[in-house]
C-alpha cells in the first residue's frame, strides 16, 4: 500500500462543542465580585467530575447545534451528532457526522486511528495514554478534538475549577425525563451553562457555551444522552481498514 504524506485537515475539524477547560482566558477587564462564585455550584461541578471518573464502561451520544457568524453579523446554525463507546482507562470509539462530513476515531490503548470514510483515508498514530491524556495530546499535537472531550477532563487536575470567575445555581429543569440542576458559570470570555442530573449519580445532560469575545455572542448547545449498561463488544475498538482505503500521514502541528 502506498503511504502518502498528507495532512488530514478534515480530521482536525471538530464537530464537538469547544472544550471549556482547553481555553486560555485573557485577563478579565475588572476583578470579579467577592461573592460572584457560589461555593455550592462549584461543589456540584466537583461532584459531577468525581462521578464521571468512576464510570468504567459506557456509551454516550450528543447532538450539537452551533452558530457561525457572517461578516455582516448574521448567524447561521449548523448541527452535528456524535456517539462514543468508552472503556476506561484507554479504549474509545467515536463517530461524528453531519450533512457535510463524517469521521471516526478508534483507540485501542496502543494506537489511535482517525478515519474519513468519504475520502477513503485513515491515519494511525501510536499512543499509550489514558483517555484524558489522549484528549489533550491529540488536540495539542494534531489539532484533533474528541467530541465531548470535557467528559474525560472533569474531575482531574486538567479541569481546574479555580479558573472560574463566577458561578450560580439557576434552578431546575427537565432534560428529557431527567430532573436536572441548572448551573451557570463565567470563565474568561466564555459563559457556560450545564444541566446535571439530580441525585447521587450526577451526569451532565446539557451544555451551552456562549462566546462573549464576539459581539454576536455565538452559542453552541449540546444535549447528552447516556447508556451506563452498554452491550458493545471489545471488537469495536479494533480498526480494520476497509477495502480501497489508503493510509496517510497525520502531521503534527509543529511540522511545516
Amino acid at each position: 500500500m502506498v503511504r502518502k504524506k498528507l495532512v488530514l485537515s478534515l480530521l482536525a475539524m471538530s464537530l464537538a462543542a469547544p472544550g471549556i477547560y482547553a481555553q486560555t482566558a485573557p485577563p478579565a477587564a475588572a476583578p470579579a465580585a467577592a461573592n460572584a462564585v457560589d461555593p455550592a455550584s462549584i461543589q456540584a461541578l466537583k461532584d459531577m467530575g468525581a462521578h464521571l471518573q468512576t464510570l468504567k464502561r459506557f456509551q454516550v451520544s450528543t447532538e450539537l447545534t452551533g452558530e457561525r457568524v457572517l461578516a455582516d453579523g448574521q448567524k447561521l446554525q449548523h448541527t452535528a451528532t456524535a456517539d462514543m463507546d468508552v472503556e476506561r482507562p484507554n479504549r474509545l470509539r467515536a463517530r461524528m457526522w453531519s450533512a457535510r462530513s463524517e469521521r471516526k476515531i478508534i483507540y485501542d490503548g496502543k494506537t489511535v486511528t482517525l478515519f474519513i470514510p468519504a475520502q477513503k483515508a485513515y491515519s494511525t498514530v501510536e499512543f499509550s495514554e489514558s483517555l484524558g491524556g489522549l484528549v489533550q495530546k491529540l488536540e495539542e499535537r494534531y489539532g484533533v478534538e474528541i467530541p465531548l472531550s470535557d467528559l474525560f477532563l472533569w474531575g482531574t487536575p486538567a479541569a481546574p475549577v479555580d479558573k472560574i470567575d463566577s458561578a450560580m445555581n439557576a434552578g431546575q429543569d427537565f432534560i428529557g425525563k431527567d430532573l436536572c440542576d441548572h448551573y451557570a458559570f463565567r470563565q474568561g470570555n466564555f459563559d457556560w451553562q450545564i444541566w446535571i442530573t439530580t441525585g447521587s449519580k450526577p451526569l451532565p445532560r446539557k451544555l451551552v457555551i456562549t462566546n462573549r469575545s464576539d459581539e454576536a455572542r455565538p452559542q453552541s448547545v449540546s444535549t447528552i444522552d447516556w447508556n451506563l449498561k452498554p452491550t458493545f463488544k471489545d471488537s469495536v475498538f479494533k480498526f480494520t481498514p476497509p477495502k480501497g482505503t489508503m493510509a496517510v500521514e497525520l502531521r503534527s502541528l509543529d511540522k511545516k
